[in-house]
């Protein structure tokens, strides 16, 4: 009732926003698969999830939105409110994710909460969430040893009868017309959870057969316990997580966060392990350095079957340098992070720069066989090609424009990283690639 009670507050203020549409609430479990990255909650009385459509696709409207309500929404009590934005990319719990792996909970607890506090000081990060420093309280029966056994109660009766009082035991089968077997569950009668005054009413069977009240031979205590006890690995670990505000940038406020836990050292047996975004990029990242790496050495061993020369596949790949400084200052200049899809962009840029100087090469290369010098065979070759690879380049870069200009975190670092390196790599080949062609050829024709 206090969860559906809390969000209904909550979808009430949302809707008060004018760039809101609609809003649809799921209590107890969360939202379904609505996007492809995001994953229902699993079933908790105490967890509600409520889905916002806006009548604006407007980035920045979002963001303020995002900002509006946040500070409405933390002036309700008595509950913890996110609010997440969808994001591309692969699915992560949080961009910033810091786990601390030991042994001990208590030591685990100390840790996280000081890598919590860390967190919170890095300017930047919202939404700072550590469960281990959440608390659940339990009610624990602690059973007079000595006295149950002065009355004639065995420790077995004092459990069933506990069970039966809350859970219930089952007590016969009863078997329908259909064949059906049904089990008799025996248990006290109770509205909703477990109350003290339930306890106060449970009897227990001595040896005699007598009712022994079980307040007489056990008292109720409370005790606080960790809400979840979490592992990674088989080991047990305490994580901390957090988003991070529009304007900032995830990897380096990670770097920042990892820059101030290096300063303080862990205790002896304890370490730090990265998720989110960071162990996302890592993983990626090692996968397509290998591919790219295979990509280069086809590219060479097919350029080396074609020209039939090792210095002239160099020559070509001369592009290569051009076009991933170019890539990293298009992101730079536009404010993008070198993400998993610009390294995707970054690897096809490979292939297709090198396009530029298999045209000069193989065109000048032809004229040498009609018999041209080596001079007049490159400059040739670069007054012939300099149309088709300025139009091609324009051509390239006129079709990703509009995806760069989507301001999507996915797919423009991807454009611009295309984009930029297509363009310095395309100016600068038509200057260095017949400068190498001249330097190499005519030490191949001394040769």
């Amino acid at each position: 009732n206090s969860t559906d009670a809390i969000a209904r507050e909550v979808e009430r203020l949302v809707m008060q926003d004018d760039a809101v549409s609609s809003v649809a609430a799921n209590i107890g479990h969360g939202n379904p698969r609505v996007y492809y990255n995001m994953f229902p909650k699993n079933e908790s009385s105490t967890h509600a999830q409520l889905l916002v459509q806006l009548a604006t696709d407007d980035m920045d409207e979002t963001s303020a939105l995002s900002a509006r309500l946040q500070s409405k929404l933390d002036r309700i009590p008595g509950a913890r409110i996110e609010i997440k934005e969808f994001m591309q990319g692969p699915p992560v719990t949080a961009p910033i994710e810091i786990s601390v792996i030991g042994d001990d909970l208590t030591v685990l607890r100390q840790e996280a909460r000081r890598v919590e506090d860390i967190v919170r000081s890095i300017p930047g990060t919202v939404d700072v969430d550590n469960p281990s420093s959440r608390f659940t309280t339990d009610m624990r029966i602690a059973v007079n040893r000595d006295k149950a056994g002065l009355l004639g109660v065995p420790l077995s009766s004092i459990d069933q009868s506990v069970r039966a009082g809350l859970a219930g035991i089952t007590a016969a089968s009863y078997r329908d017309q259909d064949g059906e077997d049904f089990d008799v569950v025996l248990q006290m009668p109770n509205e909703g959870r477990p109350t003290v005054d339930q306890f106060n009413r449970m009897h227990v069977v001595s040896h005699l057969g007598a009712a022994v009240p079980l307040q007489q031979v056990a008292q109720i205590e409370f005790e606080s316990s960790p809400s979840m006890i979490e592992h990674l690995g088989m080991e047990r670990a305490a994580s901390v997580t957090a988003d991070v505000a529009d304007g900032f940038n995830v990897a380096a406020t990670t770097a920042e966060i990892l820059s101030r836990l290096n300063e303080t050292a862990l205790p002896v047996g304890y370490r730090y392990q990265i998720g989110g975004e960071e162990e996302s990029r890592n993983e990626s990242f090692g996968g397509m350095g290998q591919a790219l790496l295979v990509a280069l050495l086809g590219i060479f061993a097919v350029l080396v079957l074609q020209f039939r020369s090792l210095r002239q596949p160099l020559i070509v790949f001369a592009a290569i340098p051009f076009a991933i400084t170019g890539a990293i200052l298009a992101l730079l200049v536009t404010g993008y992070t070198f993400s998993f899809t610009a390294f995707i962009g970054l690897t096809s840029l490979v292939g297709i720069v090198v396009n530029n100087s298999i045209i000069l090469v193989d065109y000048a290369n032809q004229l040498r066989e009609d018999g041209i010098d080596v001079v007049g065979a490159i400059q040739r070759a670069g007054e012939t090609r300099f149309i088709p690879i300025i139009l091609t380049t324009l051509t390239t870069i006129g079709g990703l424009t509009p995806l760069a200009l989507t301001g999507s975190t996915m797919w423009a670092p991807l454009a611009w990283a295309i984009i930029g390196g297509l363009a310095v790599s395309t100016f600068l080949t038509l200057v260095v690639v017949p400068v190498l062609y001249k330097l190499l050829t005519v030490e191949l024709v001394t040769t």
